[in-house]
C-alpha cells in the first residue's frame, strides 16, 4: 500500500501569519479599531476565517461587522502576499517524499480557493493530489470527516497527518491515523498531545516514515 502524507497549510507548509495579520488589521481598521501584533494574530490562526475574525474583534472588545468575513476571505494577501514564505526545507521535503513514492495532500481550514492560490503562487500546487479546504466539505478540522474526505480525494493509502495545531492532532486521532506535530509552526507545545514533535522541517521526514 502506498503512503500518503496529509499536510496542514498555515503554520506547517507556509509562514502566512505576517500577511494574515495585514488582512486582519485591514478589517479592524475599517471598523475604526487598533491593529493587532503579529504574535497575537499567529495565536488565533487554525480554525478558519470566521473564528479568526471572531477572536480578532473580541481582542478589541468589538463585534465582527457584517461583511467583514467575506471581505477578509477575498483579501489578495491571503493568496500569497509579499510577506508569506515557505518554511525552510519544505520544498525539499515534498520533492523527496514524491521521489520515494509518497502521495501528498493538504487538509486546511482555510477556504479552498485561497489555499489553492497560495500553493500555486509558490509553485507547489502540482505536488498535491488533493486540497481539502475549510469550505470543501460539510465539516472541517478537528472533525475527522474533513481529513477522511481529503484522504479519499487523494486516493487513500497508509496515511499520516503533519500539522501545527490541536485541530490537526484531533482530526488524525478521530480518523485513526498517526500524526506528527510541526513544532516550527504557530501552535502551542501542549497542542501536540502525545504525538511526536518535529522541531523543524528537517526532522519531519524521519518521523513521517516512523509512523
Amino acid at each position: 500500500m502506498h503512503r500518503l502524507a496529509v499536510f496542514d497549510l498555515d503554520g506547517t507548509l507556509l509562514d502566512t501569519a505576517p500577511d494574515i495579520r495585514l488582512a486582519v488589521n485591514r478589517r479592524l481598521a475599517a471598523a475604526g479599531l487598533e491593529p493587532l501584533a503579529l504574535a497575537e494574530v499567529a495565536g488565533m490562526i487554525g480554525d478558519g476565517a470566521r473564528v479568526l475574525l471572531d477572536r480578532a474583534f473580541a481582542a478589541r472588545a468589538a463585534p465582527v461587522p457584517e461583511g467583514a468575513v467575506a471581505a477578509f476571505s477575498a483579501d489578495p494577501d491571503l493568496e500569497g502576499g509579499p510577506l508569506t514564505r515557505l518554511f525552510p526545507g519544505i520544498t525539499a521535503l515534498l520533492e523527496s517524499l514524491l521521489a520515494e513514492g509518497w502521495r501528498l495532500a493538504v487538509c486546511t481550514n482555510k477556504p479552498a480557493a485561497p489555499a489553492r492560490a497560495v500553493l500555486a503562487h509558490f509553485g507547489i500546487s502540482g505536488h498535491f493530489r488533493a486540497v481539502g479546504g475549510g469550505d470543501s466539505f460539510a465539516t472541517r478540522k478537528p472533525d475527522p470527516a474533513h481529513l477522511l474526505a481529503t484522504m479519499g480525494l487523494a486516493g487513500g493509502g497508509r496515511a499520516v497527518m503533519l500539522g501545527d495545531h490541536a485541530n490537526d492532532m484531533l482530526a488524525a486521532r478521530g480518523a485513526s491515523i498517526p500524526a506528527v506535530f510541526a513544532g516550527w509552526g504557530y501552535g502551542a507545545a501542549w497542542m501536540a498531545g502525545d504525538n511526536p514533535v518535529a522541531a523543524d522541517v528537517a526532522a519531519a521526514k524521519a518521523l513521517l516514515y516512523s509512523t
